[in-house]
């Protein structure tokens, strides 16, 4: 029944876009942005209509692992990706000299590539929204720790078709912060 229904949205949503134009570029699409956006859907309804929920990739770090121990699997994984660490957002910490106060963890990784950042730019002007990437950590109310990055599927296959050699580097940047997020997640080195 939940497949019928998602299938007449989908269905109706795709007869209400023709008169918008979603036809005329429907051809022009990568061949997943269907599943990459019926997956989102999914999402932003199985969250109550969270739009962040919807919109990236969670991780849950191991138990016994900390700040320092994510940070280090993190500077492990990077190498050898042609990503670059281009900033340390520790907001946590900042937030404690501005209140006085104790904070829950809360650091932003950044990363990127400037060659193919470069690439997505010429591509798209609205993916410099993009840059850099980033792995957020983020301690909750019980102590555990979770890591946040945006889920570059939309990035990779969410629009229009990319050209080569781009679209195998936006994989390879898409692959490389999946596969950072789990090592940090796993504590691997």
């Amino acid at each position: 029944m939940r497949n019928l229904l998602k299938a007449s949205v989908l269905g109706a949503a795709i007869l209400s876009l023709s008169g918008c134009g979603f036809l005329s570029i429907k051809d022009k699409l990568d061949p997943q942005a269907m599943d990459v956006y019926s997956d989102l859907y999914d999402k932003f309804v199985a969250s109550g209509g969270d739009l962040g929920a919807a919109t990236v990739w969670r991780m849950e770090v191991n138990k016994g692992l900390g700040p320092d121990d994510i940070k280090n699997s993190l500077d492990s994984a990077v190498v050898g990706t042609g990503l670059k660490d281009v900033g340390v957002m520790p907001l946590s910490k900042q937030l404690e000299l501005e209140t006085g106060k104790k904070q829950l963890y809360l650091t932003i990784y950044q990363y990127c590539s400037p060659q193919i950042a470069r690439q997505a730019v010429d591509f798209s002007p609205y993916f410099s929204a993009y840059l850099p990437c980033r792995i957020a950590v983020v301690e909750d109310k019980e102590g555990r720790y979770w890591l946040y990055a945006l889920n570059m599927d939309m990035f990779v296959h969410g629009g229009k078709n990319m050209p080569e050699p781009f679209k195998t580097n936006a994989q390879h940047v898409r692959d490389s912060i999946y596969k950072m997020m789990k090592a940090a997640a796993e504590g691997s080195f």
